[in-house]
């Protein structure tokens, strides 16, 4: 319900969840010298230029390594994560191109407005007080930037949020789609369904030597270096959990930290509510609601108000009452909410109570409110002794970090200049050799580490040793052997080449029994007949939704939903549903009723929910068109081998 109560239009903000972001996180891109010098989109520095801005591979790194401490991200996840970054970054650079294009601007007082009123209010006006010209100075230039830096980067927040606002100005759901949707969504079926089995049909199915040799000849490809390389690497681990117990943390660097991160530790004013909503009809195009159904929903909820006042279990009120659907089953509950999060006349209300008060009747653009106040905290700094002891696990593990690479470092030169042994004996590890290992197996002691295993089968035999990165600490290893990749005889994977010929015999034989009793069973109009001459199962399903489930057969949200489609008395064509194959007849079929009170509790919830999607689709479509046209424009150009490079050197 947070969510509906956003004030203002923020579905720009929704939509652009991703790019905002990204912004936030690579504020430090702005840092970069030659951000904008217009060199040549074939250095290797440069991953992208769009419309003469430049995207280097160091503004990349930088936002993919913010990106990753922030989110605590393990290595493994740092490719995938420079794919997006790479990705926000250029369709950043598109919008700020294309706002730019379109006469959009920013002034310096909306900018004022944005850091009083958005987001960085709890930082830089707290309690509704400026901080003061030099805090802030040492706010932003604490993390490396400067003040100029900082403020453009706020105004392409604002710049980007008025030119997605334009975009998605308007798109909304209509009635019929709300009300379609709401159809689909409540219709029910109960139907007959006939089964054959793939399992049942391979046991028929009993090939010769010769017609599985003459599979394995002619599907030979599938067999093809099906045997896969493998590798013995001798090895030693050096474990996060050694390094921590190495490191000290004394009261000087607990207090250290909290001074410069304070900001991390400022609360905001906040209350703990809940409340009951009794929903209204959306603004007509004449931007009023019917006035019939606002005078009833305002005598419903003051109903409501009287029965708590009388001393009425709020919770249980909300239960059966509210049509908020995300607080509703909580018992009304929203939890802590901050200024600037839910709509003015809702926030006005709630931060004018104080716990255990309840508000009267609160009107706003979703209907009547009844708020209920648990809790109510004044902005303040948490004491540093509520967070020493997270502060404490941070530097340990800063300076666990830190000593660790020194060790890696430290035994890696030594294990180049020496060999692996006296490198382990050196930080009292012991080394191990391995089997012969495929890549899809783990080294005993590491567990599952694709990151280390990746490494192992990129360096080639009897290269100097080379360290490798997993979620625990670190492997050095070396690779004494590397038996390659081969193709077996027939003989030697005779077993599963029965297998597959069962497989792939039993899956044509499938579905062209399946169709043949789709067939058979529209031509008879009798879906029990046909399938009793087809030796097939026929069961009859409960009265069942979209989002049920079927024994047997699994969830009506797959192929079942065709039978969504049906009216009463037909039957379907062949289903293929993985280890089976179905054909069912509709024997019942229940619509819901648009009079029902349910639609009218559940119509707003669908409303958001589809206006969001169209927005969100209308925004996508924007973004691909603007790509396409910038590409053919000569104003997009990416540069792969800059961004496979970087990619090689993470």
């Amino acid at each position: 319900m947070i969510r509906f109560l956003q004030s203002g239009n923020k579905a720009a903000k929704y939509i652009l969840g991703g790019f905002l972001l990204i912004l936030a996180v690579s504020m430090v891109t702005y840092l970069i010298p030659g951000f904008m010098s217009g060199s040549d989109i074939s250095r290797s520095n440069v991953v992208a230029k769009v419309a003469g801005e430049e995207i280097s591979t160091e503004q990349v790194q930088k936002a993919v390594a913010a990106q990753m401490q922030r989110q605590r991200y393990p290595d493994a996840f740092a490719a995938f994560i420079r794919q997006q970054v790479v990705q926000q970054l250029i369709q950043q650079a598109e919008l700020r191109y294309e706002a730019h294009r379109l006469g959009f601007t920013v002034s310096d007082e909306e900018l004022r407005d944005d850091l009083q009123n958005g987001p960085y209010k709890v930082y830089l006006f707290p309690e509704g007080k400026w901080i003061g010209q030099q805090q802030y100075e040492n706010l932003v230039t604490s993390s490396g930037g400067t003040i100029a830096d900082f403020e453009r980067s706020v105004k392409d927040e604002i710049l980007m949020r008025k030119l997605v606002g334009a975009i998605t100005a308007g798109v909304s759901a209509s009635p019929a789609e709300i009300e379609s949707a709401y159809k689909a969504k409540n219709t029910k079926v109960k139907f007959q369904y006939a089964v054959l089995n793939l399992a049942d049909l391979s046991k028929q199915i009993k090939p010769t030597d010769a017609e599985l040799k003459a599979f394995y000849q002619a599907d030979m490809a599938r067999y093809q270096n099906s045997i896969p390389e493998k590798r013995q690497v001798r090895y030693f681990v050096l474990p996060d959990k050694d390094a921590e117990s190495k490191v000290t943390v004394d009261a000087s660097d607990i207090s250290r930290y909290y001074s410069e991160h304070q900001q991390d530790y400022r609360l905001p004013d906040r209350v703990k509510v809940r409340h009951i909503l009794i929903s209204i009809p959306p603004a007509g195009p004449d931007g009023k609601s019917d006035p019939k159904a606002v005078d009833a929903a305002r005598t419903k909820a003051e109903d409501i108000l009287k029965q708590v006042k009388a001393g009425g279990d709020f919770a249980e009120l909300a239960k059966k009452n509210s049509q908020d659907p995300g607080s509703a089953e909580k018992g009304g509950e929203l939890g802590w909410v901050v200024k600037d999060q839910t709509v003015a006349e809702f926030e006005k209300a709630a931060f004018a109570l104080n716990p255990g008060q309840t508000s009267d009747l609160v009107q706003t653009s979703y209907g009547f409110h009844i708020i209920q106040v648990e809790e109510k905290e004044t902005a303040h700094m948490k004491p540093l002794a509520e967070v020493k002891d997270n502060i404490e696990k941070t530097i340990r593990l800063q300076k666990a970090s830190a000593y660790l690479d020194k060790k890696v470092r430290e035994a890696e030169a030594a294990a180049q200049k020496d060999d692996l042994d006296k490198a382990a004996a050196k930080v009292g590890a012991l080394v191990i050799t391995s089997n012969p290992i495929s890549r899809g197996e783990s080294l005993p002691g590491v567990g599952a580490a694709p990151e280390v295993m990746n490494a192992i089968f990129a360096t080639p035999e009897k290269t100097p040793p080379q360290s490798g990165r997993y979620p625990q600490g670190y492997v050095l290893f070396q690779v004494t052997k590397i038996d390659p990749s081969k193709t077996p005889a027939f003989d030697e994977i005779k077993e599963r080449v029965e297998s597959d010929f069962k497989t792939q015999r039993g899956n044509e034989m499938l579905q062209k029994k399946v169709q043949e009793l789709a067939d058979r069973a529209h031509a008879e109009h009798d879906l029990a007949k046909a399938a009793k001459e087809a030796g097939a199962t026929v069961k009859t399903s409960d009265l069942v939704s979209p989002s049920s489930q079927v024994a047997d057969l699994g969830a009506m949200n797959s192929q079942l939903s065709a039978a969504f489609s049906l009216k009463p008395g037909e039957i379907s064509g062949p289903l293929n549903m993985g280890q089976k194959g179905v054909v069912l007849q509709v024997t019942d079929k229940q619509e819901p009723s648009l009079t029902d009170p349910q639609f009218t509790k559940d119509r707003d919830a669908l409303q958001e929910q589809l206006s969001s999607q169209k927005r969100q689709q209308a925004l996508e479509l924007f973004m691909a068109n603007l790509s396409d046209r910038l590409k053919k424009e000569g104003k997009l150009k990416e540069n792969k081998q800059a961004e496979q490079g970087q990619g090689r050197r993470s």
